[in-house]
């Protein structure tokens, strides 16, 4: 086999051009059995397989730089540089991380879980060589979908405003994780199906060749007839008005015309970006037949593509959400969902479906998004913004601004709040807590289990201001789902415990977790009380001032980073209050970013299981005793 030959670039080039489809070949075959093991990103990686092998055999990694955008299509060019050997572990615990890792390799410059972030470290990189004196290649790999980033636009501009030099390719599949949206992504279409322009641009060069040269006059003219020709087939030419030289529409699994016209990249001077169109999940039927089923994928069995689930279980949270929504829009038309790309991963298909006119799919645009719904608010609609927690940290700007300041009744629906998993670092939702907690107007809650999470949207849509509804990617609990809404008052938490030697203030989906820690401490006698805090913001100052007069101390646990966390807000508020002997310990996410595994592990990393818990609570209790 071609492929375990190939440990690095340089081994790749010494393959002739003819054995790089059968190299091709391999490579996606290598991914499909490795992914229905262990998971992971299989649709964007399937279609970047003719991409990544060119790029590499053409150019000079890691001296000359390439930026994946997003950082999941990148499997290609981690088999290629090295890490083949490595893919049993992927996106597991101290395993091969599923994006692009410095510490990984030489050849991952730019590390990227959020898209629409290469042009800029492109433009960066460019800038640095050129201050250097180096001569080094700038690549950037981004995706139709992240190119709708508010981002990579004002990176596009600067870039063609500097005219450095700099290779976009434009890796045109169609899709991010959900179709694409917007006015680009149909000028995209335009281009990638307008085949007459490329085959009169030829014609119309072959008949040029042949005219003696008369001087700069004649050339320039020469120039302007190419460039009316251009707009006249191909309407906007968007990328060469910015200052690119574009190049394309071009078969992204056809080989010969990828070598082609990346060497003719390589040659021209400027910005250059090159329209590379592929098929999400190519060579794989299944994928191919649904990439937004695959786009990320659990194991699955590859003869059929079915995936290997488990049986019954609590429904996930992001699916309580999807259909308490469609329910609650049922009984009020003001309504309506909103959402950054994240359509599929959001479970909006059944509001959609249901309400197609309500749904707001706006593209990978987190601060228009969140604008977008203050617009709204403004006229009595009731926008209700499903996003990611990660993602939502690109809109902060607009939900000060916007919304908070405003004092505007948008609904946050912060998905993927906690720990995500395999995802790791760039992924994970343990911060949103902290950076909204300071802006006034807003509330901040999260639910205990998937009955309370309906409760919590059914308040969040009516109530009059901005409010955050926060929840984890997991399964639910698995309690009965009450047939009836119910409000939850603001700002009051609830006992679900008694106990007088400790109190443990758990949020949201720490509760369960606090609860099982309450049950190892009875067992060596220590009665713990367990609050369902429910609210980081506002607090429920009486239950506080309960504990304060009772004296017991307190635990607070949350699945959150520690810094200006809910644990932060309480130890804020005994400080304002004077309460200078209450005893608080705050149990949380320490200050350092912890790395992709299964939710369990990075739950054991960080003490945030039932037994650390309970160890953190004996620990104390053994200090009071001695003291006494």
């Amino acid at each position: 086999m071609l492929l375990e030959q190939i440990n690095s670039p340089d081994q790749l080039k010494r393959l002739s051009v003819e054995e790089l489809p059968k190299l091709a070949e391999e490579i996606r075959q290598f991914l499909i059995e490795s992914l229905s093991k262990t998971g992971g990103h299989l649709a964007s990686n399937l279609g970047v397989v003719e991409l990544t092998i060119a790029l590499h055999y053409l150019f000079d990694s890691p001296r000359d730089k390439m930026l994946w955008d997003v950082g999941h299509q990148a499997y290609v060019h981690k088999i290629l540089t090295n890490r083949r050997e490595m893919f049993p572990t992927l996106r597991q615990y101290k395993g091969l991380c599923g994006f692009p890792k410095m510490r990984e390799s030489e050849h991952d410059v730019w590390e990227t879980g959020h898209s629409s972030t290469s042009l800029s470290g492109a433009m960066g990189m460019a800038t640095a060589r050129d201050l250097k004196g180096e001569d080094n290649k700038v690549i950037a790999i981004i995706g139709d979908g992240a190119l709708t980033g508010g981002m990579a636009l004002e990176a596009l501009n600067h870039i063609g405003e500097t005219k450095k030099d700099l290779m976009v390719i434009l890796n045109d599949n169609e899709m991010s994780i959900s179709p694409n949206v917007g006015a680009l992504h149909n000028h995209l279409a335009r281009l990638r199906t307008n085949k007459s322009y490329n085959k009169i641009k030829e014609e119309v060069e072959q008949l040029l060749m042949k005219i003696p040269t008369v001087g700069a006059p004649f050339a320039k003219t020469v120039e302007r007839i190419k460039d009316s020709l251009k707009y006249l087939v191909v309407s906007g030419v968007l990328f060469e008005t910015l200052g690119f030289t574009y190049i394309g529409p071009v078969n992204g699994h056809k080989l010969d015309e990828l070598m082609e016209s990346l060497r003719l990249a390589g040659k021209t001077k400027g910005p250059v970006l090159v329209h590379v169109v592929t098929k999400k999940g190519y060579g794989y039927k299944p994928a191919e037949n649904d990439s937004v089923v695959y786009h990320g994928v659990g194991t699955y069995k590859i003869e059929s593509g079915a995936f290997q689930k488990k049986a019954g279980g609590a429904p996930a949270y992001p699916a309580v959400f999807g259909d308490t929504l469609v329910r609650l829009a049922a009984n009020d038309e003001r309504i309506v969902a909103v959402t950054p790309a994240m359509l599929t991963g959001s479970k909006l298909e059944k509001f959609q479906a249901a309400y197609p006119d309500r749904c707001f799919d706006v593209g990978i645009a987190e601060q228009h998004a969140v604008t977008f719904a203050a617009g709204l608010a403004t006229q009595g609609i009731k926008p209700v913004l499903a996003i990611y927690s990660t993602f939502l940290q690109r809109g902060y700007d607009q939900v000060v601004h916007d919304v908070c300041r405003q004092n505007l009744p948008v609904v946050f629906a912060i998905d993927r709040a906690g720990f995500v998993g395999e995802d790791g670092e760039t992924h994970q939702g343990i911060y949103d807590i902290s950076f909204l907690r300071n802006q006034p107007n807003l509330v901040i809650m999260m639910p205990k289990d998937e009955n309370e999470l309906q409760h919590m949207l059914y308040t969040a849509v009516n109530h009059d201001g901005p409010i955050a509804v926060r929840y984890s990617k997991e399964a639910g609990v698995g309690v009965p789902m009450d047939e009836e809404f119910r409000t939850i008052p603001i700002g009051k938490s609830e006992c679900v415990r008694e106990g007088n030697d400790v109190a443990i203030l758990a949020f949201g989906n720490m509760v369960p977790i606090a609860l099982a820690a309450s049950e190892r401490l009875a067992a060596d006698g220590i009665e713990a009380r367990v609050i369902n805090a429910r609210f980081a913001k506002p607090l429920d100052t009486e239950c506080l001032d309960e504990l304060a007069r009772e004296q017991i101390p307190v635990f607070t646990v949350e699945e959150a980073c520690i810094a200006g966390g809910f644990g932060s807000a309480v130890l804020e508020y005994y400080a304002a209050q004077e309460q200078v002997g209450m005893v608080v310990k705050v149990l949380g996410v320490p200050d350092y970013y912890v790395e992709h595994g299964s939710i369990a592990e990075q739950r054991a990393e960080v003490g945030l299981t039932p037994d650390a818990i309970a160890e953190e609570v004996r620990r104390h209790v053994a200090q009071k005793i001695q003291k006494a």
